[in-house]
């Protein structure tokens, strides 16, 4: 008997499920009367509401517009013009981090630097940059942690925020 019963349970909840995705009123046709923003909405579905698409939707088409950058495009530029002249050694557009590798000033040999730039916003904003500078000294036992004064870091962001300005500025007039 209660074998029966859960076998029963089972192809009611089973006929249920084939129910509930079965033909609803879809308005999807072949004739050319919806935008094909209305047949992909209607193919798709909306998980929470008009502005996000299950598999995408307008978020996804502006990072396409965009190069596919996870961060603010001229921020993005702006800090690598800025680390140009290092060698880098991690470049993450997604995720919006570029680290460089050691770099030593061919004016003081004994000095390295590595820079770490995290682009931390999709807006050009004050804000959205933030630098860790590391600085190496050599010494008797090889290259030790020196101080970097903050207003480095202050200085490197404000260089990288300038650049952006100076892309994004030229965009405009083009």
């Amino acid at each position: 008997m209660l074998r029966f019963e859960a076998k029963t349970f089972g192809a009611i909840g089973f006929f249920l499920l084939l129910v509930g995705c079965s033909g609803t009123d879809s308005k999807v046709s072949d004739d050319d009367s919806m935008s094909k923003k209305e047949r992909r909405e209607d193919k798709l579905g909306k998980m929470f509401g008009d502005d996000l698409f299950l598999f995408g939707g307008d978020e996804q088409r502006q990072q396409q517009a965009e190069g596919g950058l996870g961060v603010n495009y001229y921020l993005w530029r702006g800090a690598l013009d800025t680390v140009s002249f290092m060698p880098l050694r991690s470049v993450d557009p997604f995720g919006g981090v570029i680290i460089s590798e050691w770099y030593t000033p061919p004016e003081s040999p004994s000095e390295r630097l590595k820079v770490d730039i995290v682009i931390l916003d999709r807006q050009l904003r004050a804000d959205g940059v933030r630098v860790s500078i590391h600085k190496q000294k050599m010494a008797k036992s090889g290259w030790q942690d020196t101080f970097v004064d903050p207003k480095s870091f202050a200085e490197f962001e404000e260089a990288i925020l300038t650049r952006a300005r100076q892309i994004k500025m030229n965009n405009v007039k083009s």
